[in-house]
């Protein structure tokens, strides 16, 4: 890879790189292009660890989950051997799927030509193939990708070299032990089809800046720009602490057993690097799913989480909902800001911007991009 990024110039990534108090925003070019989209997908999402279901959304043998991931139909399986598995879905006679959309099944059959597999991805059954000299049946097994679960997510990463997830971000487990993310069960998704490149989503997460004139209805009055504080991070993530303006428990769902007042109060947004956007509150997880397409485009999954327990409590299908609507409400906040953004980032009069020192965030995160993407330290 070379030491140079199309339509970036050294003095550009200069200015990213200062510290924060004097640093620029990424250039434009690193949003708009095609070209940097295209590099993107290879120096970063095809090395990181991807998260792609709870284990819950798989729960019993049998159960799986398709979707194509970087251009690759994959699907999640709990097989009936227990074991999660991400595999290829493509069957390895003539590429047709063996599987869309979730369910459960034993045996997933190619609508093709009728090659069965079972739920490790082996090739049980190809009709009519008796004349195939040296057809190795046992063989033929759908193609596995590299998975890890982690606090009950399950990752997947098509780098067979890339370190392990967890030992990464250990620290970021720690600060969020006490929410005991691995109970928790997806219980609503959101989905939005958003025309604008991958982290200007990501930014907008990231900081609480922008509450004061995107949110003040909403966020603002809850949690004040003005103290929102992100801690050093010692591995590819970041941490938005938004600290609750006032004393009263957000309504909803009673806080999770054994966190402190401030914890059930307070407001968290974090990124695993490089999209993997979890919210934190009290009893909720919400996570921002994230499938970059070009990079003018990408597919948002928002899943809301609680404790697998809380979805027995009485009135709990109103209180989701009512979740869902506050989530959505915000969500739409934010769509017209990232539109905003998307058009300027497009002008031809458009350059770097300065970052706030509440943008510390994002000031974390592009270092990281562009140790990503100029892996030996060039400009």
């Amino acid at each position: 890879m070379t030491h140079q990024l199309p339509g970036l110039d050294a003095e550009e990534i200069a200015r990213v790189r200062q510290p924060l108090a004097t640093a620029s925003t990424l250039p434009p070019a690193a949003y708009t292009r095609d070209d940097i989209f295209a590099r993107e997908t290879e120096a970063i999402f095809r090395k990181s660890w991807l998260p792609l279901a709870r284990v819950d959304q798989v729960a019993r043998r049998g159960d799986y989950l398709s979707m194509d991931l970087l251009g690759q139909p994959i699907m999640i399986v709990h097989g009936h051997d227990g074991q999660i598995r991400v595999m290829s879905r493509t069957c390895l006679h003539r590429a047709a799927q063996v599987a869309e959309g979730s369910g459960n099944l034993k045996l997933f059959t190619c609508p093709y030509h009728a090659w069965s597999y079972d739920t490790s991805g082996q090739l049980i059954r190809a009709p009519l193939m008796d004349g195939a000299e040296a057809f190795p049946e046992p063989a033929c097994r759908l193609p596995q990708v590299r998975m890890e679960i982690w606090q009950g997510f399950i990752l997947a990463n098509f780098d067979a070299n890339a370190a392990p997830f967890a030992p990464q971000v250990t620290t970021f487990a720690a600060c969020f032990e006490a929410f005991r993310l691995n109970e928790m069960a997806v219980v609503r998704t959101l989905e939005f089809d958003s025309q604008w490149n991958w982290k200007v989503l990501v930014e907008n997460f990231m900081e609480a800046y922008h509450h004061v004139a995107v949110h003040p209805d909403t966020f603002e009055p809850a949690y004040h720009a003005r103290d929102s504080r992100i801690p050093d991070s010692d591995g590819p993530w970041s941490i938005l602490h938004m600290p609750a303006a006032h004393s009263d428990m957000p309504p909803g769902l009673p806080p999770a057993e054994g966190l402190e007042e401030w914890q059930a109060r307070d407001l968290f947004a974090s990124v695993l690097y490089p999209h993997f956007l979890l919210g934190i509150q009290g009893s909720v997880l919400t996570w921002y799913q994230l499938f970059p397409e070009a990079a003018d485009r990408l597919t948002l999954r928002i899943h809301i989480c609680v404790p697998a327990d809380d979805t027995a409590f009485e009135g709990f299908d109103l209180i989701a909902e009512e979740i869902s609507q506050m989530v959505t409400a915000i969500h739409l906040e934010d769509i017209g800001a990232n539109d905003t953004v998307w058009k300027g980032l497009n002008a031809p009069m458009t350059a770097q911007g300065r970052l706030s020192p509440l943008e510390k965030a994002i000031w974390q995160y592009n270092q990281w991009w562009l140790e990503q993407m100029l892996p030996e330290g060039g400009a």
